[in-house]
């Protein structure tokens, strides 16, 4: 019996987010029909990581094995991306397939996850970017790119990171692992890099909206470790959109 690992890049706009929601717009659902399609038999589909309603991917991981022991994915590997492909929406593409070991997980078997956030920063919106990029509606200065990304590298180490963990999530281990964050301009776009062994809930979103208190003079760069070790969500900033966040890779 054949387990492959897929990579997949989705724009999430138009769905529920990754897990599955009974008949809801999921990225799994779609999978899962997909792979039905393709290969004539239901099939497992389990993904390494959920992503909320409106996140997008360019880098996302899942394993597709058949459900039953008799059935069998005889489509070459190198061709279920277009096999998988035709059945999918134009949103969602596979872009590559490997065979791997029958204990091969896709999320415990994670060793870091990178995120990538886009922040449109231009008084003048692009249509390009709706529902791609946060529009912020104000141009950012390279001198304040520098001060956010002073900020950002109080990211970086083992922290607990309840200040940064929306309201009413039920995780108690809030300890994670920060191995990059970093600030970087292309074109109009901002963008908040972040590397990390595991993010808790709306995570990334809420240290974008920390950072763009740093922009906007609220908070001073030195005050992202206060915030840390205050261990409390109201000391940080607001959560930024989900239209902006992208999981950009996936590291085994």
């Amino acid at each position: 019996m054949k387990k492959l690992l897929l990579t997949i890049a989705y724009n999430g706009h138009a769905y529920c987010g990754y897990q599955l929601q009974g008949e809801l717009p999921t990225i799994a659902l779609m999978l899962n029909k997909a792979a039905r399609e393709a290969f004539g038999f239901d099939c497992n589909v389990t993904g390494c990581s959920r992503t909320d309603s409106g996140v997008h991917a360019l880098g996302f991981c899942a394993t597709v094995e058949p459900r039953n022991e008799e059935d069998k994915i005889t489509v070459p590997t190198d061709k279920v991306p277009i096999a998988m492909n035709i059945k999918l929406p134009r949103d969602i593409a596979v872009l590559s397939a490997k065979e791997v070991e029958d204990t091969f997980h896709p999320r415990y078997n994670v060793i870091k996850k990178q995120y990538v956030y886009k922040i449109h920063a231009s008084r003048i919106k692009n249509p390009f970017y709706e529902n791609l990029a946060l529009e912020y509606g104000r141009e950012i200065s390279d001198e304040s790119i520098e001060r956010m990304t002073q900020g950002a590298k109080f990211f970086i180490g083992t922290h607990k990171f309840d200040a940064f963990m929306a309201v009413g999530s039920k995780i108690e281990d809030t300890t994670r692992t920060v191995y990059d964050a970093r600030v970087e301009r292309n074109g109009d776009l901002v963008e908040f890099t972040v590397e990390a062994d595991g993010f808790l809930y709306n995570m990334v979103r809420i240290m974008v909206g920390t950072l763009l208190w740093i922009d906007s003079g609220k908070i001073k760069p030195e005050d992202v470790k206060s915030i840390i070790e205050s261990q409390n969500r109201d000391k940080a900033g607001f959560t930024a959109g989900a239209e902006g966040l992208y999981l950009k890779k996936i590291f085994y």
